[in-house]
């Protein structure tokens, strides 16, 4: 079950469950679409990999299934890629 990560690793932006803005790789790291399109160039700095929408849950699975509370942030690893 994918972890929904509650944050860009680049520049910390907010991404709620339900964000249309949300990326992933295969991996799960987790971008705003802005840092993909302009910082990344549409690739991973973690693992090389390509990214796509982050799917959204439905509200009904949320609390039987909620997202992560743990927030990953590396924008050291946003700065070499840019």
């Amino acid at each position: 079950m994918l972890e929904l990560r509650p944050n860009c690793e680049c520049c910390n932006r907010d991404l709620p469950a339900d964000s249309t803005d949300a990326r992933i790789c295969t991996f799960e790291c987790t971008f705003c679409a802005d840092c993909v399109a302009t910082r990344l160039q549409g690739v991973c700095p973690n693992c090389g990999g390509e990214f796509t929408v982050r799917p959204r849950r439905p509200a009904g699975k949320l609390a039987k299934y909620p997202p992560s509370t743990e927030r990953v942030y590396k924008p050291e690893g946003c700065a070499a890629a840019a």
